[in-house]
């Protein structure tokens, strides 16, 4: 944390510091006024000195009456404030007036005891002028932490979507993979079943070392893919046939983590496994401009209405388009096209969130 970070949270060091530059400044400008209208001499130098430190402790008590009044309705804060600033300028003006008379004018009489008071109304309108800049500091402090609370609310509004989807998507593979594997048991392919026993530990190992929250590199990405592809490969042997061929360039890219094993898992159940010969996958990425694009196609049976396709093919496609919306918003795009034979999903999104 900066010195100026620090000192923002003391609020009290905070005022004092741009109390006094303020004080500072109008003594400035009142010296310069008066070098402009004539000779500044050293007697008007203190009493504008003293000016500025009658202002510096008359603001100060301000500061407290301005507190109680910013609780209030607006027509008590306006009238409060305007009976505030008039009774911090008679102390003002009496302070500067007889600054004046002792050391300025000596012969400078008060008629009436009132008279010590003049030029009050013009000091009503600097503290007047004061209260509005400490208002309109507090309107805009107040503004900020609205700002900040609803980012965060949105933030972890964001998070707690993301993770509840992220949690939908485990569970659903585990229980896909456990199917595959009591097949196996029963099948009498223990050797297969043990192979995808240690494939699953090693994918499960993964998932629960990354956060849902963060991003992993393209190439991370496809490594943890190969895991949950070599347990299916294992699954259907030769009727499954998945190619992965991704551009060097985006590997490095940052991408969701597990973005396209429900994806591939679809793409298994709708088009290779009711098909008695199976077929083929095939994964690609490449960068385009600013962005990232993989797609994902099978040679299946295809459909004929893409728009059917996130009721039949279940949580998956939707949860990719939901992780995808909750991290980029409007700059994610899916696309479902056919692939001739069979069907493409092509994935774009920005290569930063």
């Amino acid at each position: 944390m900066t010195a100026f970070d620090q000192m923002r949270r003391n609020r009290d060091v905070l005022f004092f510091l741009l109390n006094g530059l303020g004080w500072a400044g109008w003594g400035i400008a009142q010296a310069a006024d008066t070098t402009l209208f004539g000779t500044l001499e050293p007697r008007y130098v203190l009493v504008i000195a003293l000016a500025v430190g009658a202002g510096i402790l008359i603001s100060t008590p301000l500061r407290y009456i301005c507190r109680v009044l910013w609780r209030q309705r607006p027509p008590v804060l306006l009238a409060g404030g305007l009976m505030a600033a008039y009774a911090a300028a008679l102390p003002m003006r009496a302070v500067s007036n007889l600054a004046v008379q002792h050391f300025v004018e000596p012969d400078l009489t008060f008629n009436h005891w009132y008279e010590i008071f003049s030029g009050v109304m013009w000091s009503t309108y600097l503290f007047t002028c004061w209260m509005g800049l400490y208002f309109g500091f507090r309107f805009y402090e107040a503004n900020q932490r609205e700002r900040e609370t609803a980012l965060r609310a949105t933030s972890l509004a964001q998070s707690a979507q993301l993770k509840m989807l992220r949690y939908q998507l485990n569970p659903h593979f585990l229980f896909n993979t456990l199917n595959a594997i009591s097949t196996l048991v029963l099948d009498q392919k223990n050797g297969i079943a043990n192979t995808v026993v240690t494939r699953l530990a090693d994918f499960l190992r993964y998932t629960l070392d990354q956060d849902p929250m963060k991003t992993v590199t393209l190439a991370q990405e496809i490594s943890a893919l190969k895991l949950y592809t070599e347990i299916e490969e294992m699954r259907f042997g030769s009727r499954l046939q998945v190619v992965i061929a991704i551009d060097p360039a985006a590997g490095s890219v940052s991408v969701p983590s597990l973005l396209l094993q429900p994806l591939i898992e679809n793409a298994i159940k709708y088009a290779i496994s009711p098909r008695e010969q199976g077929g083929r996958i095939c994964v690609a990425g490449h960068l385009l401009g600013g962005d990232v694009v993989i797609s994902v196609d099978d040679d299946g049976p295809g459909v004929i209405d893409t728009a059917r396709i996130d009721s039949g093919r279940g949580v998956g496609l939707r949860n990719t388009r939901e992780r995808l919306s909750v991290m980029y918003g409007n700059r994610a795009k899916i696309d479902l096209s056919a692939a001739n034979p069979g069907l493409r999903i092509t994935l774009q999104f920005p290569q930063h969130p």
